[in-house]
């Protein structure tokens, strides 16, 4: 990923942490020498070394996950940018928040691993309903997936929210953003600004 410095995130445990919040990515390999890719939640390890999730076993993405370096891309807010939001000149533009992990991929097959994954995932997503649902599975379920996990070789991270423009303009474009309800955006802004001024 080309990441100016104005944007380039380095802490291994924001991004790390970014990753278990924006846990939705996209697990990017090659099969019979062609991308593609498979959406889908991951988990990161207690650990922070690996990446871990599940595909269907029908999905062919997993038979040469394996043998070679995979690439899993994570996704936070985004939106346009105007120029308009400026106080000086500028160009449209679009900011957002973006992490991308690069991994050796390996398949498990084992099902007490294979269910601690599904486990876990049903956990994490299921535990701020009032009335969590309890997993069950027949193991015929089971045998229609296979784990996915990925052993993180590097973790590039960036930040594109306004860094490289004046505070006015920054202040601005949160302000913008928030009357078109791009909030999570802005207080993700709102959030860099304010460890930027803690910054010594």
């Amino acid at each position: 990923m080309h990441t100016p410095k104005h944007f380039s995130v380095t802490d291994n445990t924001e991004l790390l942490a970014f990753i278990a919040k924006n846990a939705f990515g996209q697990l990017i390999s090659t099969v019979d020498g062609r991308p593609v890719v498979t959406h889908m939640p991951f988990l990161v390890s207690d650990d922070g070394c690996k990446l871990l999730g599940h595909l269907a076993k029908i999905n062919p993405q997993h038979r040469e996950l394996g043998n070679q370096e995979a690439l899993v891309t994570f996704q936070g807010p985004h939106d346009y940018i105007s120029p308009s939001w400026y106080s000086g000149p500028g160009v449209p533009t679009w900011n957002y928040q973006a992490v991308h992990v690069y991994g050796h991929g390996a398949v498990i097959t084992d099902p007490e691993e294979l269910k601690r994954i599904v486990d876990a995932l049903t956990h994490k997503y299921e535990s701020g309903f009032p009335n969590p649902w309890q997993p069950s599975y027949k193991d015929a379920m089971l045998n229609a997936i296979v784990g996915v996990e990925i052993t993180i070789s590097e973790i590039q991270g960036q930040y594109k929210l306004s860094q490289n423009r004046p505070e006015q303009d920054r202040r601005q474009v949160i302000d913008q953003l928030k009357a078109i309800n791009a909030n999570d955006l802005a207080a993700a802004m709102e959030e860099v600004a304010l460890s930027e001024k803690m910054a010594p």
